[in-house]
């Protein structure tokens, strides 16, 4: 069954994850972080897998609590956080290359971490949007512009979850929709 067929139905439409501003700029951050560690590490360096996996589980855990929230609200918000602890610790490897590599880690006063912003305001931004930065010769604007992105998904990452957390309180989880639909099919024989 399909998820227009169900719309009376106790299951909500779900999924929808590549709609997600958080989605599309986790796999961003994804294609940008294969990129770089191919670009500023060793080929047998440890570093390269960690940083790809934790880029991948950033993405793929949207993905997965976009699928789940039909059924499981615990398990969406579970996900979605999963997603930004991914993500944190991703940050703290571009942290760490900036700061082994004696580079500066720009404030948000820093006139690239405004262009930044702005960039991160247009509408569907693709990895095109950002590749100028992302592929920059220096590799103090490649690390500060993935930062960047991962601080933007990160908080929208936040939102996401408090959002989710309010649907919750007011409707309550799959449990309690089957209850009602349950009692609403019984009043409407009854009736």
């Amino acid at each position: 069954m399909s998820n227009e067929q169900n719309i009376e139905g106790f299951i909500p439409k779900h999924g929808g994850y590549e709609k997600l501003i958080t989605y599309q700029k986790a796999e961003i951050i994804y294609d940008g972080t294969v990129y770089f560690t191919k670009r500023f590490f060793g080929k047998y360096d440890r570093t390269i897998d960690q940083m790809v996996q934790a880029a991948r589980s950033g993405k793929q855990n949207i993905a997965e609590a976009s699928m789940a929230s039909a059924t499981s609200k615990e398990t969406e918000i579970k996900l979605t956080n999963v997603a930004r602890a991914s993500l944190e610790e991703l940050m703290i490897d571009y942290k760490d290359f900036l700061r082994t590599n004696k580079l500066p880690l720009w404030d948000k006063e820093h006139r690239l971490t405004k262009r930044l912003r702005e960039l991160n305001k247009i509408p569907n931004a693709t990895y095109e949007t950002f590749r100028k930065a992302i592929e920059n010769e220096s590799p103090e604007i490649c690390a500060n512009a993935m930062i960047g992105l991962i601080i933007v998904v990160s908080y929208l990452l936040n939102q996401q979850i408090k959002s989710l957390e309010k649907a919750f309180l007011e409707e309550g989880g799959l449990r309690e929709r089957m209850t009602r639909a349950r009692i609403n099919i019984r009043n409407n024989k009854n009736n």
